[in-house]
């Protein structure tokens, strides 16, 4: 996974827990991503677009990644803005991405396909209660959606997973990694 070497930098605070998941879904051959809240960038001097590390940039690992292994990133976001900031970031790999613009309770109630790996950072970490209420209704629609292989990577540690980690252990999840900053879980 050569591709995975230009996110290796020091202010991508999340790189190793990424990196791990990426090593799981290719040992269990995991094809279909489904990210909420799609990495958005930031902004500099009014109109040039960076990635913003402290982000960790998920959208654009995830997209080669699903380039890598033949597969599709459905991400989903609630701003428009934040859905055409990573599209300029993951334009070489457009093919293998879904974007979809709405609440990403709504999508992932409407989502049809199983999911292999689920990726779960929407809303920010500011207000931890309502952000953990959130991940909370986002796992329990996406749990029906999962298989016995299937992976969850939850963002935001301590802030947003706070309830979503006591749901998942209580359904027979386990943690298979935890960082500082994200818990992967698998059955």
């Amino acid at each position: 996974m050569k591709f995975l070497d230009k996110y290796n930098k020091s202010k991508n605070i999340r790189f190793e827990a990424f990196k791990k998941t990426f090593e799981f879904c290719l040992e269990r051959n995991l094809k279909t991503i489904v990210e909420t809240g799609t990495a958005r960038g930031k902004t500099k001097f009014f109109f040039i677009k960076k990635y913003n590390w402290k982000d960790g940039m998920s959208t654009p690992m995830f997209a080669e990644f699903a380039e890598f292994v033949n597969g599709r990133l459905h991400t989903c976001d609630i701003s428009i803005d934040n859905i055409n900031n990573a599209k300029i970031f993951t334009k070489k790999h457009s093919n293998f991405i879904i974007f979809h613009n709405m609440d990403s309770l709504i999508f992932l109630s409407q989502f049809k396909e199983k999911i292999d790996l689920l990726y779960l950072d929407s809303l920010d970490g500011h207000d931890p209660i309502a952000a953990s209420n959130h991940q909370l209704k986002e796992v329990e629609i996406a749990v029906t959606k999962l298989h016995d292989r299937s992976l969850i990577l939850l963002d935001d540690k301590g802030s947003k997973t706070n309830l979503s980690i006591k749901f998942l252990l209580k359904n027979n999840y386990k943690i298979l990694l935890e960082t500082d900053f994200q818990v992967l879980l698998s059955k």
